[in-house]
């Protein structure tokens, strides 16, 4: 027992110093990767009709340092749609990664999910979907490839299962709303970044450039189209829909972050975070200057650090 205290006061002790050593530039962003690229740790998986942490048929992989969905055992995608939860929830932030389309779709897929997948930001828990549901109540950024026809096909857009946003000064029920990037074709790989300010707002950026900008991010009272008047909540296998019907106009200021199986291949990389909310006193060992959102209970002091010396 008192190898165990020891053990805990050491490790806490280790933890103050070594968070007082790397946050001694406060400029200095300390970004955080969500993906270890070795296994899939902190990362909770939920696929429609299966239980929690059933990663089905293998769909979500590690290899060679990437996080990969694929689907070489599926003979039919039969709705198994499905994403994979990061373990905590954020508020203010900045999101990067790289993702690339592979291959042919999964037999038995929709026509519109050829080269489409997503990242859900601002999304319920793994745990707190219903058994059968397909898709998270949550904002979706996008992540659409062109399809070699010729015609333009954006990336980087939004939709929003069971949300809606503003836009302009008026609220937007549309289920996807286009950004104004370009059309990628082929494999190549694309940068993409989201920057999350609460329920202020959120942008999507491609290679630094902001390609879609919206607001007030909120819970909707239609999970794809008000006029088909909660129909497609039952639909998408929401069984608990009465429940997020009565928090319609709730403003959604924090959530989880989820990468998207809707059965096409795609691989994932370099997925980081810059968390923007943390301690905002000047005095404290862990301030960073570039923080928008106080969270004074995580600061540091050097009294604090001093009583472990």
């Amino acid at each position: 027992m008192k190898y165990a205290l020891f053990l805990s006061f050491f490790c806490l002790a280790g933890t103050l110093l070594f968070e007082q050593s790397t946050n001694a530039d406060p400029d200095r962003e300390e970004w955080i990767a969500l993906f270890n690229g070795k296994d899939l740790s902190g990362w909770d998986i939920k696929i429609a009709d299966r239980n929690l942490n059933d990663n089905y048929l293998n769909t979500f992989q590690v290899e060679q340092g990437m996080l990969r969905i694929v689907y070489d055992e599926y003979e039919n995608f039969d709705d198994k749609y499905g994403h994979m939860y990061y373990h905590q929830p954020f508020s203010h932030y900045k999101l990067r990664f790289d993702y690339r389309f592979l291959g042919d779709q999964t037999p038995g897929g929709e026509a519109w999910n050829v080269r489409n997948s997503g990242i859900m930001v601002h999304s319920q828990s793994a745990q707190s979907n219903t058994f059968e549901q397909h898709f998270p109540v949550s904002v979706e950024v996008q992540l659409l490839g062109g399809l070699g026809d010729g015609k333009k096909r954006t990336t980087a857009n939004l939709c929003s299962p069971g949300t809606a946003v503003e836009r302009f000064g008026e609220i937007d029920y549309s289920h996807c709303i286009d950004s104004n990037s370009k059309t990628y074709e082929g494999d190549q790989w694309v940068s993409v970044e989201v920057i999350v300010m609460g329920d202020e707002y959120i942008a999507h950026l491609i290679d630094n450039d902001t390609v879609l900008r919206y607001e007030h991010p909120q819970i909707g009272g239609a999970f794809i189209s008000k006029a088909l008047n909660g129909s497609d909540w039952d639909s998408m296998g929401v069984t608990n829909k009465a429940e997020w019907i009565a928090k319609e106009g709730q403003r959604l200021s924090e959530g989880f972050i989820a990468v998207q199986a809707e059965s096409h291949p795609i691989d994932f990389k370099n997925m980081e975070l810059l968390n923007l909310c943390g301690c905002t006193d000047p005095k404290a060992t862990n301030y960073k200057s570039y923080f928008v959102k106080s969270d004074n209970k995580m600061c540091v002091y050097d009294s604090q650090v001093n009583s472990f010396e």
